[in-house]
């Protein structure tokens, strides 16, 4: 194996119906920290007026999350949901371009990226968001998370994972646990 690919930065894809992509994405957030990298998380539909496991636990052990969102899109107007995920975007961008950090993980990107309630390509442009990714710095690793990821950023990644539901207990009728999903 050659050493210096094995240093570049990789483009990461958690996407798929199944549980499981944050936790994946809090799980290597945690190791990259433990091995002196730099990590920030940014979360693209959770907002910063609810309470979250992962941000407690980050916060207690200084991994920077950060929430940009208002919630799910029926929960706000449209108009809310855009000028968040245009704030979220231009955030996102300075961070990734900037090259301060190691690992950046955009959290519920791809689900951002879905929304079709309301036009969303003018706040959070796939083009740019694909450019902006290519432009990264070399030794930057970006983790993209949430379903639906759009073809092109699959083909642009370095690794895709798809997670895939088996049996859920909400089909039971158990609502979201606290701990377990947020």
């Amino acid at each position: 194996m050659d050493k210096q690919a094995s240093k570049r930065g990789l483009l990461l894809v958690y996407t798929g119906d199944g549980k499981g992509k944050t936790t994946a994405a809090l799980g290597l957030a945690v190791r990259a920290t433990g091995r002196g990298k730099k990590v920030l998380m940014i979360q693209f539909i959770k907002s910063p007026e609810r309470t979250y496991g992962e941000k407690i636990m980050f916060d207690k052990i200084g991994i920077e999350i950060v929430q940009k969102g208002v919630g799910f899109t029926w929960t706000k107007t449209p108009e809310e949901h855009r000028a968040a995920l245009a704030e979220a975007w231009q955030f996102a961008k300075q961070r990734i371009l900037g090259g301060a950090y190691d690992v950046i993980i955009l959290d519920e990107l791809n689900n951002a990226l879905a929304i079709d309630r309301f036009p969303i390509d003018d706040v959070l442009p796939l083009a740019d968001v694909l450019e902006t990714l290519k432009k990264r710095p070399e030794h930057m690793h970006v983790v993209v998370t949430g379903r639906g990821a759009r073809e092109e950023l699959v083909e642009l990644a370095d690794l895709v994972t798809e997670m895939k539901p088996v049996k859920h207990y909400y089909d039971e009728g158990i609502p979201a646990v606290l701990g377990v999903e947020f």
